[in-house]
């Protein structure tokens, strides 16, 4: 299956919630998106602020590449960024050196004290 690192925004509580940047897989249709556990498909042009609904639930998401510039929210807020995808996002997507990841940087945190 192919894959490729997307932006998936959930949005069931409204215009706004949720949004990991993840490894996603694509159907070999390529018309089904699988991550996390979850199938998505596209809403061919029908949903407000929204373009998959999971398959199971019926709950929208905004789903698209990552942007460059890393103004993947519309409205703001923050961006969980998947742990097995953050080096490739950093250095590929936004052409910059990735940053410690979280326990990276709480394990360094110990030694500067």
């Amino acid at each position: 299956m192919k894959s490729r690192i997307m932006y998936i925004e959930y949005k069931g509580d409204g215009i706004s919630g949720p949004a990991p940047i993840g490894r996603v897989t694509f159907s070999k249709s390529g018309r089904t998106i699988y991550y996390r556990g979850k199938q998505f498909q596209s809403l061919g042009g029908r949903g407000f602020k929204s373009n998959y609904f999971d398959v199971e639930t019926r709950e929208e998401y905004w789903i698209s590449g990552p942007k460059k510039n890393g103004a993947d929210r519309l409205y703001g807020g923050s961006v969980e960024i998947d742990e097995d995808v953050r080096e490739e996002y950093w250095t590929q997507i936004r052409g910059k050196a990735a940053p410690p990841s979280k326990h990276t940087a709480r394990a360094m945190s110990k030694y500067r004290r």
